[in-house]
């Protein structure tokens, strides 16, 4: 029990590492992690990720806050949305066998990574989007209401706080600068995990000993995340974190599909 305590808290500073600096992708490491560091099975592993994931958002996004670097309008708008999305991702997780869950959430990582490098030159400085980052009239609000379900879904499906869709959302679709687009992400992951967090209470368990160790360490990296956020700039972050999801993505994909062939054998 000590040593699986111990794989547990490692597993779980990376996880505030990446959301302090760069706002996504925290689960992205951890729910891996999770499961093959520290040994917890895919449905409780998503489900203390959430609960990891809402927790260090949320001292991420005070500390965005103080700076001013969070949108109350944009996390509202993505949230409500989102938490009815994440609830709804919970209750359709416990339907779907681990290893078909892993290898769609490596495909996942590595859509959204295709999307994101396919996205990367676009503009987003005409007025609509600039007054998304700035006013938030009411064209706003509709845009991003789908993208909160979207993001909920797969945040309740995959124990994912979705950072890695929000961010991208904020910064190409609604024109936010990038610190602001951060910030105002972890505030908005918080509040979206809290739907799938009731969501697999109702459906399952959580291993809450396991779960303490995991947030400690992932507290402890999100405090040096929001520095190392400061100290490194955003085009540097993103290649760091580009080479980590698809490195993550691929490894996933080809385990779960050597053990799916396996048991077809």
């Amino acid at each position: 029990m000590i040593d699986q305590a111990l794989r547990s808290l490692l597993a779980g500073v990376p996880i505030g590492l990446q959301l302090g600096a760069t706002g996504t992708g925290g689960a992205i490491l951890g729910l891996p992690l999770m499961v093959y560091l520290a040994g917890i099975p895919m449905q409780q592993a998503a489900a203390m990720s959430l609960i990891i994931v809402a927790t260090s958002s949320l001292l991420g996004a005070w500390e965005y806050g103080r700076q001013g670097q969070v949108k109350a309008k944009a996390v509202l708008a993505f949230s409500w949305t989102g938490a009815i999305g994440s609830w709804a991702g919970a209750f359709g997780h416990r339907l779907v066998r681990e290893e078909i869950l892993l290898v769609l959430f490596g495909l996942l990582l590595l859509l959204v990574r295709a999307a994101m490098t396919r996205h990367r030159r676009m503009s987003s400085g005409s007025d609509g989007e600039e007054s998304c980052a700035t006013r938030f009239p009411r064209t706003c609000w509709l845009k991003v209401g789908g993208i909160g379900l979207a993001v909920g879904t797969m945040n309740g499906l995959f124990g994912v706080g979705g950072g890695f869709m929000v961010v991208p959302a904020l910064i190409l679709i609604l024109g936010f600068p990038a610190r602001l687009a951060i910030g105002t992400s972890l505030s908005i992951i918080a509040c979206i995990s809290i739907g799938g967090v009731v969501g697999h209470l109702q459906f399952g368990r959580i291993n809450w000993p396991l779960t303490a160790w995991v947030l400690a360490g992932s507290l402890a990296g999100m405090l040096l995340g929001v520095r190392v956020g400061t100290w490194l700039s955003p085009t540097t972050m993103g290649r760091i974190t580009a080479f980590i999801t698809v490195s993550i993505a691929v490894s996933m994909i080809v385990v779960n599909l050597v053990k799916l062939w396996g048991s077809q054998i």
